[in-house]
């Protein structure tokens, strides 16, 4: 048998070597054992020269930053009030920092995310004010997503540049050529889009005008109205005129791209052990963290899509993960409708719905690993719960798929819902009947539990099978590890302790421990 290992070191700053220790040992029936010892020196690769030559990314610069990494105060300062004022939601109760808390991870801990209706914060978020459904994917973390690496944005990827210039925003995104010119990324296209939603922050037609203009798909007169929220607030006006000088009006991409610039400084994070490990430090991670480095980048082919420094190659993938919560409409598949007499769909078929193309059924972009132990839950729509779970999917997932439990998932229980239905002419939302309710809960696991549903998941998915042993995947546990900043654990110290329009900011740090579920 034999056996083989590498041990590198520095020796000195500056003029530095590497020692490479090779053992060979070979057992024949002849001599017994023979050892042979071999001592290379060899100079150590430059910074640059190392991530040349191998497959890790370089370290990320300012440069590979929106404004360089360093937005102006005015713009960075205005943007960091609008992420936490609940003035841009249709009751002007949520915030996009209620789903996306910095102090957890820049999500919200949860597998699928109660937003516009709810009380509390995280895995204590309950529906005392009442939903009509939970937000169907998981709220996506925000670590480094003012990279100019990102060429789209949300899960299946439906706002993104368009390089012919179709309409005159610059991009495709479900409002077409209602999405206004003048925004400076995709991430600040992205932010005009989660105001238009009606479970997520605009709430329900006729509760508020924005919320009646979304549903009467007045998608301009929606932003238009909350831009004049804004114009109407003094410190707001203020703020505007020195982050956009010289301009005198308010807009809402105004207001998009003045998130984008503090989301790109708030959450930028490079200052993991892997980070200082590609930066030259070759100490930086354990053996173990390194063995799973080897891994990551060899043996189980993890860096074929989690590539690059941000560890995501942006594309698009099907890898069947369990579908839990209330789906997006999509499909043809009317089976819940006609058990439970609620006139819904419940597949989520992804990307395909953004392309059209039979080769993006059920797949969804490769998430960013930067700080993945923070993340969680994990999956397009939080399906797992626990991050070991969710590697050992991937390495056989249509067996996962086949066996996976719902009730692994974290889903806080929906207190009070409320539906939909009319007297006459007016359209009213009123709280479901108990009866009904029993039904109404049967979409959380319609598509897992509905073998011909649970099946269309399976033939998209991509990924070939792999066996790693136990140890293994814990070196994979430790090198994910390595991937946390330790910035990032928390960084609650982000959230104003008031907004200009005068409510309180969201979220609002708890005194005190706190009870989990």
């Amino acid at each position: 048998m034999s056996d083989s290992w590498t041990w590198k070191f520095s020796i000195a700053a500056g003029t530095v070597g590497s020692l490479v220790l090779s053992s060979v040992l070979a057992l024949t029936a002849a001599t017994g054992i023979a050892l042979l010892l071999v001592l290379v020196f060899a100079p150590v690769p430059t910074r640059a020269e190392y991530a040349a030559g191998s497959l890790f990314p370089a370290p990320l610069q300012d440069s590979d930053f929106l404004y360089d990494g360093a937005p102006g105060e005015a713009l960075f300062d205005l943007g960091r009030n609008l992420f936490f004022d609940p003035i841009l939601s249709g009751n002007r109760n949520t915030s996009c920092g209620t789903c996306h808390d910095p102090a957890n991870g820049t999500s919200d801990g949860i597998a699928l995310s109660i937003g516009e209706g709810g009380t509390g914060l995280g895995r204590n978020r309950r529906t005392a004010d009442g939903v009509t459904e939970r937000i169907p994917r998981n709220a996506q973390a925000l670590w480094n997503i003012g990279a100019i690496e990102y060429r789209s944005m949300f899960h299946d990827g439906r706002v993104e540049p368009d390089p012919r210039v179709t309409f005159q925003s610059g991009f495709w995104s479900p409002a077409r050529e209602h999405l206004p010119a003048g925004l400076d990324s995709v991430l600040a296209a992205q932010a005009m889009f989660p105001v238009l939603s009606a479970s997520e922050m605009a709430g329900q037609k006729g509760e508020n005008p924005v919320a009646t203009a979304v549903a009467e798909d007045r998608v301009t007169d929606a932003w238009d109205l909350l831009a004049a929220r804004l114009a109407a607030t003094p410190q707001y006006r203020a703020q505007f005129g020195a982050a956009f000088p010289g301009r005198g009006d308010v807009t809402f991409a105004q207001a998009a791209n003045a998130l984008a610039a503090f989301q790109t400084q708030a959450f930028r994070t490079d200052a993991s052990p892997f980070d200082q490990f590609i930066a030259g430090s070759l100490m930086a991670l354990s053996d173990t963290a390194r063995a799973g480095a080897d891994l990551f980048y060899g043996k189980a082919g993890c860096a074929g899509c989690h590539s690059g420094a941000l560890l995501t190659d942006h594309e698009f993938h099907a890898i069947a993960v369990p579908q839990i919560g209330p789906g997006k409409g999509h499909g043809a598949d009317t089976s819940y409708w006609r058990a439970t007499g609620f006139g819904a769909r419940t597949e989520d078929e992804g990307r395909y719905r953004v392309t059209f193309d039979t080769d993006d059924l059920f797949a969804f972009r490769t998430p960013s690993l930067r700080n993945v132990a923070l993340t969680g839950p994990w999956g397009h729509d939080g399906a797992f719960d626990d991050l070991e779970a969710m590697v050992r999917h991937h390495l056989d997932s249509t067996a996962s798929l086949e066996r996976y439990d719902g009730n692994a998932a974290f889903l806080p229980p929906l207190d009070k819902v409320i539906e939909q239905t009319g007297d006459g002419s007016e359209l009213i939302f009123r709280p479901l009947n108990p009866e009904r309710r029993a039904a109404f809960d049967l979409r959380d696991d319609w598509v897992q539990n509905t073998a011909d549903l649970r099946g269309r998941i399976a033939m998209a998915n991509e990924l070939a099978p792999l066996h790693l042993q136990d140890q293994e995947v814990s070196n994979l546990m430790a090198f994910l590890a390595s991937l946390t900043d330790p910035t990032a654990q928390d960084r609650s110290h982000l959230i104003p302790t008031s907004v200009p329009s005068g409510l309180a900011p969201q979220p609002t740090r708890p005194v005190g421990p706190q009870p989990e579920g």
